[in-house]
């Protein structure tokens, strides 16, 4: 795989990082701000807030730039969104640099995601977007716990210093191993990629992440208490054990890109029938601190066997406008992440116990399959073949970067 994808990696280890670990850090955020900790939690929404303005407008407005331009640049903004974040002088400062932090977050990936796709053959282009989400998942093994240490006997401040040195690497990274490619003239502008989303199977697909990694936050957002007080592990074990979801993820990601270059569809569907079985299971599995490790472990590997397919089959739908389609779903996954968790909250409100957000996410990954169900039909109906094994987005690659891996 081209040295490209190690560039696009470090980029998504530094993301990953700062998107994760204000959850560990905010009661020290809170104390130092002097607010409380549900007041802090709103920190995370907003960077949230900024995935989901900044991932399909950052990457309409860009659609004509240079990607390699475009990354470098997306990169700085997360560089100074981070830096502002450790000077921040108050709550609301904070607020608004997590605001900025958060706007580069989608577009870094769904333009990464092309980068991506056109430096692989046709028959690895999955396997290539998973390398580049490889960063992200290691940052929940790796990044997020030392980042938190950091926080913890540093101070929070240093943590998101830390990170920005990350953002620089990661640029300097950018600058040395992408390749130079050209402007894509042959883009229709803001218009244009917004009209590219005018599509059924487009919001069929965008549907199906939303349901599929609701499912996963729904659990996930509530790990630490299923763990503690169903489990019976000590508060000082969750970080270890939140670091095996990391692990899982890794396993999930590497695995799930290289079925979807058999059989996007499959992978996709395989999935997300594994989410839903591992979920049904999870009261069982949280009963037992032996089964516990093993639950959070099948989470992440379930969950992110569908990361790759559900990018690439976005991305396929809005083959005119790929970066925004794949930005997009970054916008969706984050969308997810705030529904799942308000839905698994939900179930914990009306209290049906400790494991029942894990159950209501089971329901979630079965509508997922749902959606997915009748996007095929819309697929067959419209004459799109699904048999054999699938080029994913083979036919968007521009003639610029066909040059670049010859």
């Amino acid at each position: 795989m081209p040295l490209a994808l190690l560039a696009l990696a470090v980029g998504a280890f530094g993301i990953g990082t700062t998107e994760f670990v204000m959850m560990g850090l905010l009661p020290d955020v809170a104390d130092d701000l002097h607010v409380s900790i549900p007041t802090a939690g709103h920190l995370v929404s907003a960077y949230a807030l900024g995935v989901v303005i900044g991932a399909p407008l950052l990457a309409a407005v860009t659609a004509r730039m240079s990607r390699r331009k475009v990354l470098i640049g997306l990169m700085l903004l997360f560089i100074a969104g981070n830096t502002l974040s450790a000077f921040a002088p108050d709550y609301d400062w904070l607020l608004a640099a997590r605001f900025l932090s958060g706007l580069p977050h989608g577009a870094f990936f769904g333009v990464g995601a092309v980068v991506a796709t056109g430096l692989a053959a046709p028959e690895r282009k999955a396997r290539a977007v998973s390398l580049m989400f490889l960063g992200l998942t290691i940052a929940n093994i790796a990044g997020v716990p030392v980042a938190t240490l950091m926080g913890q006997h540093l101070g929070w401040r240093s943590t998101f210093l830390g990170v920005s040195v990350i953002g620089v690497l990661a640029v300097v990274s950018l600058a040395l191993l992408v390749p130079r490619d050209g402007t894509h003239e042959s883009s229709a502008g803001l218009r244009g990629e917004m009209a590219a989303l005018r599509s059924l199977p487009v919001w069929l697909a965008l549907g199906t992440t939303v349901a599929g990694f609701g499912a996963l936050f729904a659990a996930y957002s509530y790990i630490t208490p299923m763990l503690t007080d169903a489990a019976g592990y000590a508060d000082s074990s969750v970080t270890l054990l939140l670091a095996l979801f990391g692990v899982g993820a890794t396993a999930g990601n590497l695995l799930g890109g290289r079925l979807a270059d058999r059989s996007m569809r499959g992978t996709l569907v395989g999935g997300l029938v594994s989410l839903a079985v591992v979920l049904a299971l999870f009261p069982a599995l949280m009963a037992t601190a032996w089964s516990a490790p093993l639950g959070v472990v099948l989470l992440g590997t379930a969950a992110f066997v569908t990361s790759s397919p559900l990018l690439l089959m976005v991305m396929e739908k809005a083959s005119s406008a790929p970066s925004l389609a794949s930005s997009a779903n970054q916008a969706a996954f984050n969308l997810a992440n705030a529904g799942g968790a308000w839905i698994g909250g939900l179930a914990l409100a009306a209290g049906f116990g400790v494991t029942s957000p894990a159950v209501v996410g089971a329901g979630l990954a079965v509508l997922g399959l749902g959606v997915a169900g009748v996007a095929y039909v819309v697929d067959r109906r419209r004459g799109v073949s699904s048999s054999g094994r699938e080029r994913v987005v083979a036919g968007h690659v521009p003639e610029r970067e066909r040059a670049l891996r010859s």
